[in-house]
């Protein structure tokens, strides 16, 4: 199987409300349209479903973080494209996860960096606001830890450029990693420039 063919998993990680998701969805789409089959599991989804009872204990975030890299290293595996989404914010788990899913496939590594100010700017669910008054313990970012990556395979700088602007820059590193195509030139297909070649011979524009 030709490398651009074979599965990866797309790691983003950050603090909550960094933009994790958003930019998940843009890439998803884009990965979609080029053909690639692709699975987003997002840390909100993913309590819903797969991790449901974990709490946010370091021991139950691990856990939950394990699975999530679980799922993510079979759809590599078999092909796919797995994004996680998940804030992730322990690097020994994350290093796990990246040694795990290598076995059999590619892990590509995206910080998505953004101040903590901003990020509770952005959280129209009022999470850190409960985190900041005490109502939510074991917050990533307030009272409980968050361990950027050493060497990522990217850093996305949200307050520098839009999601479009980032999302491009993703699929520019997965081009350049050789893990997907550029985007096909709809352009003539082969039938059509046969034809074209042929009437332009016919013509005498070029010799055959």
């Amino acid at each position: 199987m030709a490398k651009k063919n074979k599965g990866f998993t797309l790691w983003f990680t950050g603090l909550p409300c960094s933009g994790k998701s958003t930019l998940a969805e843009i890439v998803a789409k884009e990965l979609e349209v080029r053909g690639r089959l692709v699975d987003i599991l997002d840390g909100d989804v993913v309590r819903t479903h797969l991790t449901k009872g974990l709490g946010f204990s370091k021991e139950d975030r691990d856990t939950n973080i394990r699975r999530i890299g679980y799922v993510c290293g079979l759809i590599s595996k078999h092909g796919g494209v797995a994004i996680s989404a998940a804030i992730s914010p322990y690097k020994n788990i994350r290093d796990e996860v990246r040694a795990g899913v290598a076995k059999d496939a590619t892990f590509v590594e995206v910080f998505v960096n953004a101040p903590l100010d901003e990020c509770i700017k952005r959280d129209v669910k009022g999470m850190y606001k409960k985190a900041l008054a005490g109502e939510m313990k074991n917050f990533t970012g307030v009272d409980d830890p968050y361990e950027p990556p050493a060497n990522p395979e990217l850093v996305i700088d949200t307050m520098q450029e839009t999601p479009a602007q980032s999302a491009a820059r993703i699929l520019a590193k997965l081009e350049q990693m050789a893990l997907i195509e550029p985007p096909h030139d709809a352009g003539y297909t082969p039938e059509e420039a046969e034809k074209i070649h042929k009437r332009l011979e016919k013509l005498g524009y070029i010799e055959s």
